[in-house]
């Protein structure tokens, strides 16, 4: 058993963090067991606590945060039962979230790419564990959210309305691109813009508009890269006949105007105003990033928040330049209405599966 965490005062008014990690030290020694012995090229293993996170928000008036796993994720390995490691890391989790629940939630991670066990892990953490959504990871083992496989997640997720982190890992094949850099300074962005408009094209975001699908890294190229995938869509949309049935599948724009957009990363004025230009402020939300970004990065990206937010063009709504403080009450007032929770209606029964005889490590 833990000892109590302190009572720490809870901020009404204060940010609610939809992109923060968790990272059990059992689960960086496990990582490091399975060839992980830093994350993604970066330096080290950051440290994590819950006294130091609910320190670290206190002095952020930051009220909530939605605990997740990063990279690598569940995926450490072809010897690690995914869903052993999937039930252990959501329940530690879940404990974390139940000793402080007015300070932290948590996004369960699911043992993909067994999509079965996925599923029964979702139910599981949204019904048992009263998890506020889950985190997926770009990829896991090279198998990409995008393909077909998924759908009976994509419908599962929708029907619940559950919220959905995406979350980038390193890119298959980034050993001979990533330049030799950490993978998070490019190919983490390259990888998330690779999966949402992959989820795109494919129709999946617009078969299932009950997806509350966040998009981390304030948005990471998506915006950026929009105007080109849906220039290619039409372009392969013309060498149709006129009766192939993908003429009538919402294009790439529209599929994207149901994301959220989260402000971890680098929230720079090319960033902002592109989300804003493009999907306007009432599914922006903020993300420290926080224990994989130290407290002065943290401190940094608020500053530049606070820098570039007022000299954005005029937008209409509570984000109006004007309004004090207005990116945290932006965010918070919009974080308020993506966290309505999860349904707990049953999800169809699945086929029974055997369990598998590896070791969680």
């Amino acid at each position: 058993m833990h000892d109590p965490i302190p009572s720490v005062a809870s901020r009404s008014d204060g940010l609610v963090d939809v992109h923060a990690h968790f990272l059990p030290p059992w689960y960086v020694d496990l990582a490091r067991r399975h060839g992980h012995d830093v994350p993604d090229g970066m330096p080290a293993w950051p440290d994590w606590d819950a006294r130091d996170h609910l320190a670290f928000m206190d002095e952020r008036r930051i009220a909530r945060s939605l605990l997740s796993l990063s990279s690598p994720g569940i995926a450490l390995g072809p010897d690690i039962d995914h869903s052993v490691l999937a039930r252990r890391v959501n329940e530690h989790g879940a404990e974390e979230a139940a000793r402080r629940p007015d300070r932290f939630g948590l996004l369960a991670s699911l043992p993909l790419p067994d999509v079965d066990a996925a599923l029964a892990e979702l139910d599981h953490a949204l019904d048992t564990l009263g998890a506020d959504g889950v985190v997926l990871s770009t990829h896991a083992d090279g198998v990409y959210l995008t393909e077909s496989r998924h759908e009976p997640l994509w419908a599962a997720l929708a029907a619940r309305g559950c919220v959905v982190l995406i979350h980038p890992t390193a890119p298959v094949g980034s050993q001979s691109t990533r330049l030799g850099l950490p993978l998070p300074m490019m190919e983490f962005l390259f990888d998330t813009t690779r999966v949402v408009l992959g989820l795109a094209l494919a129709g999946v975001l617009t078969r299932h508009r009950g997806l509350r699908l966040v998009v981390p890294h304030a948005g990471s190229l998506v915006p950026l890269l929009a105007d080109r995938v849906a220039l290619f869509q039409l372009g392969t949309r013309m060498t149709l006949p006129p009766e192939d049935p993908e003429h009538a599948v919402p294009g790439v724009v529209e599929a994207l105007d149901n994301l959220w957009w989260d402000l971890a990363g680098t929230p720079t004025a090319t960033h902002v105003n592109a989300l804003l230009t493009r999907y306007g402020s009432a599914r922006l939300l903020y993300g420290s990033d926080f224990c994989f970004t130290p407290p002065i990065a943290v401190d940094l990206q608020m500053a530049l928040l606070d820098q570039v937010w007022p000299a954005l063009p005029p937008l209409d709504g509570p984000g109006a330049p004007g309004t004090p403080e207005p990116w945290r009450d932006l965010t918070r007032a919009n974080a308020d209405r993506l966290l309505r929770r999860p349904s707990t209606a049953p999800a169809p029964e699945l086929p029974a599966r055997a369990d598998g005889d590896r070791s969680q490590g």
